[in-house]
């Protein structure tokens, strides 16, 4: 896909029926296609009705074209825009005809993300903006699309450049010293290193600290509630969600499969996971339940472990399985549910809760709105939507092993001019990491398989 060259047709706008139907078509040279499609030229980003007809002469539809000459378009390239009614079938046959029109120049049906990649090969934008485009169309809440269009607009790319010049002026300065052993000068002190690279390390935490931020915008978060059954899994739920989507009775093991529900916890999304009482069963179904339970545990981003104050359980076996079940990274929050029942006395039987967690009340709502506001904290929400942008985990890695290398970087500055070569080698490859966020240092195996995630269309 990196490598051709010729023109490329799609449809732009979603599947279905709507009102209006968009066809992009891109290459090096079309007015030999419009020439052939309407029987005249257009003039560049003018807006033109047409008729456009069959090989017998009828009408298909009448379209709206409007053509981008190369450079001045989202491609680099010459773009024809066709907006036509909506229907499904009659897309269909515009982009027929324009394929049986367009065969002797070897027009073809984009793959996905052809068209933004051909804008990234062409220098219009860098691959942080191409996937902000991705972003901004799979964004998941107001705060995810307004970082997505941050990050499309350049916001990202410029804070990652500017950390880069910075550590290209000080390669600048190690490398030269290397060049000119003969100088005799304490490099390190003189040109103020140290400091510069102290500098540069805190901009690259402050970088690191808003990816992270950003890659919790664009993937949201996936909560998984567990506990045995009948802790008030599902009534938390449907208090978080707002509404009834989960069933619920008095009776253990109703939940038998997990359940998922996307809801916003002040503009993050969450993605919040209901799953059958941990306990042991004979019940097939059931037991099958258990077994999703778990391995909704394994990838789960944040798990809330509930008990209940007249649910009897083996609270402290339980907490040790979850604890071995999930990541390192994952943060575990402990609920005591139906507190409710202990304001008023009611509790009954001899349930087990543990101590120390965060008591609520998913049946009167109590408590529930300081649980928000944990759930965010053990996240690593910083409260900030200001500024934000949307970052993806490939983003967040390559700040990371930056990181590790400026890191080592300041161990070789630390022995003064007896280690420059290796500190030169470390910031060459900080350096290198930062690059590939914006596609500066990218494989081309790697460059097709972001592309290949995107719309036909963009």
């Amino acid at each position: 896909m990196v490598t051709r060259k010729i023109p490329i047709i799609a449809i732009a706008t979603a599947p279905g029926k709507a009102g209006v139907g968009i066809i992009r078509i891109s290459g090096q040279n079309l007015t030999g296609l419009i020439q052939a499609l309407f029987q005249k030229n257009l003039q560049p980003r003018m807006a033109t009705l047409l008729a456009l007809c069959d090989k017998h002469g009828q009408l298909i539809d009448q379209v709206l074209a409007i053509y981008f000459a190369a450079p001045a378009s989202f491609t680099g390239e010459d773009v024809l825009e066709l907006q036509c009614h909506g229907g499904p079938h009659l897309l269909e046959l515009v982009m027929q005809r324009c394929l049986e029109l367009g065969r002797d120049v070897g027009l073809e049906i984009a793959e996905p993300g052809e068209f933004s990649l051909r804008a990234y090969l062409n220098n219009k934008i860098d691959l942080a903006q191409a996937e902000a485009i991705a972003d901004l169309i799979d964004a998941q809440s107001e705060a995810a699309v307004r970082g997505a269009a941050r990050s499309l607009q350049g916001s990202f790319s410029e804070d990652v450049n500017a950390l880069v010049d910075e550590i290209t002026q000080l390669r600048i300065l190690v490398e030269s010293t290397l060049d000119f052993p003969e100088e005799e000068i304490e490099f390190l002190e003189n040109a103020h290193a140290r400091e510069r690279l102290m500098a540069v390390k805190t901009k690259l935490l402050t970088l690191q600290n808003g990816a992270k931020q950003g890659k919790i915008l664009r993937d949201g978060i996936h909560l998984v509630l567990v506990g045995a059954p009948n802790v008030g899994k599902s009534s938390l739920l449907n208090t978080l969600a707002g509404e009834e989507v989960a069933i619920v009775t008095s009776i253990a093991g109703t939940t038998r499969d997990r359940i998922k529900e996307s809801i916003q916890i002040e503009g993050v999304p969450m993605h919040v996971i209901d799953t059958a009482g941990l306990r042991q069963t004979s019940d097939e179904v059931e037991a099958k339940g258990i077994e999703r339970t778990w391995e909704a545990i394994h990838s789960a981003d944040i798990v809330l472990f509930l008990s209940a104050p007249n649910v009897e359980s083996e609270d402290g076996i339980l907490r040790d399985r979850i604890l071995e079940a999930v990541s390192p990274k994952c943060p575990i929050l402990e609920v005591l549910n139906k507190a409710d029942l202990l304001i008023e006395g009611v509790a009954s039987g001899p349930g087990s809760y543990l101590s120390g967690a965060i008591p609520i009340s998913a049946k009167t709502g109590q408590g529930v709105d300081v649980l928000k506001q944990e759930i965010l904290k053990s996240v690593g929400w910083s409260g900030s939507q200001e500024g934000a942008i949307v970052s993806r985990r490939r983003h967040l890695d390559c700040i990371e092993r930056a990181a590790e290398h400026i890191a080592k970087s300041e161990q070789f500055a630390a022995n003064g001019n007896n280690s420059l070569e290796l500190l030169a080698e470390e910031l060459t490859l900080a350096q290198n990491c930062l690059g590939q966020i914006t596609g500066k240092l990218l494989p081309d195996d790697l460059l097709g398989k972001i592309f290949s995630q995107f719309c036909i269309g963009k």
